[in-house]
């Protein structure tokens, strides 16, 4: 890792993350973002510098994504493949030593992580999340601040748990499916679906994960 890191993403996540990594003892080199209202603005001191063309993407810098779009998160870590994903954990988070985290995942503050769960590539594991034992999370999966996750849960790729969504031991959420805010998932919900409620269930299916 070089002295810094440059932050894809300028919006309000990127305050949470950027606060992460101070929080883990890194420094943050620049920020990038294609909305030209942000370009030199700041967040948290650092430099808002310009659109993501800006960046060398075949340096191998130091990269991390402040962008909560799992579908975003995605397509650029395809895209620029060749920076340096970097895993940050918010040192007030707890991961017991066996859980294995993926590149570019972001765990903040609050957060608990139980023996032999595995987290997958650019997740974000939010404020307060907790996950349990023997819980598998795919790539690109955002666990909201709050939500709760008992045991043996298996998260699928790109799906996302709204805040204080909980999953007791044994569920499956299908890929790129969205679990609304306080959704309770007490039976497995397929892939691509909205589900939302106490139980959740499936209201819709996604035509376009762009959106979401």
């Amino acid at each position: 890792m070089g002295d810094g890191l440059i932050v894809i993403g300028a919006g309000g996540h990127a305050k949470v993350v950027v606060s992460t990594i101070f929080a883990a003892g890194m420094t943050v080199t620049a920020i990038y973002d294609d909305d030209k209202e942000k370009w030199g603005g700041e967040i948290l001191g650092c430099k808002i510098l310009g659109p993501l063309s800006m960046i060398d993407f075949s340096s191998g810098e130091s990269a991390i994504m402040a962008i909560g779009n799992n579908y975003v998160r995605m397509r650029l870590a395809s895209r620029f493949e060749k920076l340096d994903w970097v895993t940050i954990i918010h040192p007030e988070a707890y991961v017991h030593s066996s859980v294995h985290i993926g590149t570019g995942t972001v765990v903040f503050a609050g957060a608990v992580i139980q023996p032999d769960a595995f987290i997958g590539n650019h997740c974000i594991v939010n404020s307060g999340a907790t996950i349990d034992h023997d819980c598998v999370i795919g790539d690109y999966v955002h666990i909201s601040p709050g939500a709760n996750l008992a045991g043996d849960v298996k998260i699928d790729e790109g799906a996302f748990l709204g805040i204080g969504s909980a999953a007791i031991v044994g569920i499956t959420v299908g890929k790129w499916t969205t679990i609304g805010a306080g959704g309770v998932i007490i039976h497995d919900i397929p892939p691509n679906a909205v589900a939302v409620g106490v139980p959740a269930k499936a209201i819709k299916y996604k035509e376009n994960l762009s959106v979401y």
